[in-house]
């Protein structure tokens, strides 16, 4: 069998409060619409057996319209191409109670061939030569426990473990979200054909047999050297311990740049403003694309930095150039004071939490209590901005 494994979509994803001219919505939201869609026609034309969205297929527990639009329109080309979705629900866009509406039970009311796992339980479901055990984002960390000791492999069948969440092999890499659980080594079980994981935004692999295949979309400035796309699993080439057939495929999204470090020390700001200029213009950064530049040494003398009104000319061209000063002994990255656009509030306020006197239990408690209003108040601001 023919797997297509990809994940953390955020269907409804803004920033930059940057609008489309033509829609009048977020112009980042549009692109990660079109993109998904476009990455949705690859995919089909890859011919796999079954697409595996690993979870976050929407950003939010409660979906905008266009986000539940573009699935229903993605489902109606998977439909025609005769290819299957097998889905769980992640952290983003699993609900917080056992009783509260799911995002995904309008997906039951689409002709295509869907199964999606959602209701805090393991499932599973048989499709040709494969069983796919679907493990969705719990409640609570030793849910996964709970509902792994459910499996029951089958022995002529190939066997797929799609879950949701942050393998302990990566756990330095926590993205600091709600409902972010660990999951334990003995999970990721050697016993199973391929394990589909989501949650991890870049591609990597965990194991011979267990893959992240990581966000289509630069979420954050973050990822901006991550690999990006989706996997294409071949079963049949599957053999024990060496795992199966893994091909990394690109899919479409929108370019996140890196423009490099510009050194300040001896330079006039208007010098800066003009290197930053040139660095755009001669990477020949694309349309609505995002950028991000380093400003090392940058002093008093400098006064503000770099010229905004000047870059202007640059900054109208692109979707977010963000701009960034190396601060302190330890040369941390902080953006500069201008550029309020792109700072990662939900980051700051993590790395916050981080610094302070906490046991391990409050940070963990104000920190996705934190995250949780911070987010609210952040929506409510973009709605109000819109």
């Amino acid at each position: 069998m023919k797997l297509f494994h990809i994940a953390d979509t955020h269907l409804g994803h803004a920033a930059f409060n940057r609008l489309d001219a033509e829609s009048g919505i977020n112009l980042r939201e549009k692109q990660i619409y079109d993109n998904f869609l476009s990455a949705i026609e690859k995919i089909i034309a890859e011919k796999p057996d079954v697409l595996v969205h690993a979870g976050d297929l929407f950003d939010q527990v409660k979906p905008k319209t266009r986000a539940y639009t573009t699935v229903l329109e993605a489902l109606d080309q998977l439909h025609a191409a005769g290819i299957p979705l097998v889905i769980i629900a992640g952290n983003h866009s699993m609900v917080k109670t056992r009783y509260t509406t799911s995002p995904f039970e309008v997906l039951r009311y689409h002709r295509g061939e869907i199964f999606a796992a959602y209701s805090f339980r393991y499932e599973k479901v048989e499709i040709g030569d494969s069983v796919f055990h679907l493990i969705p984002n719990m409640l609570r960390p030793e849910d996964y426990r709970t509902a792994y000791d459910q499996v029951e492999l089958s022995r002529d069948h190939h066997n797929v473990l799609v879950t949701h969440g942050l393998a302990t092999a990566i756990k330095d890499k926590r993205l600091a979200t709600v409902a972010e659980h660990e999951l334990d080594t003995t999970i990721l079980s050697d016993a199973f054909d391929y394990i589909a994981l989501g949650h991890y935004h870049r591609q990597a692999r965990i194991m011979e047999n267990a893959w992240y295949s990581g966000s289509i979309e630069y979420l954050s400035y973050g990822e901006i050297s991550d690999p990006k796309g989706g996997l294409i699993i071949d079963l049949k080439r599957s053999s024990g311990r060496s795992g199966p057939a893994i091909s990394p495929v690109k899919l479409p999204c929108t370019p996140m740049i890196d423009l490099g470090t510009i050194s300040c020390e001896g330079l006039h700001p208007s010098d800066i403003t003009g290197e930053i200029i040139s660095r755009v213009t001669d990477l020949k950064v694309p349309l609505h694309a995002m950028a991000q530049v380093t400003l090392e040494g940058l002093s008093r003398e400098h006064g503000r930095g770099p010229d905004m009104r000047e870059l202007a000319c640059v900054r109208e061209g692109v979707l977010n150039l963000k701009i960034r000063a190396l601060a302190g002994e330890q040369g941390q990255a902080v953006p500069i004071q201008q550029d309020v656009r792109a700072i990662d509030y939900l980051q700051e306020f993590s790395s916050f939490i981080g610094k302070q006197q906490l046991s391990p239990r409050q940070k963990e408690y104000v920190g996705q209590c934190g995250l949780d209003v911070l987010r609210t108040v952040m929506e409510e601001h973009r709605e109000a901005a819109e």
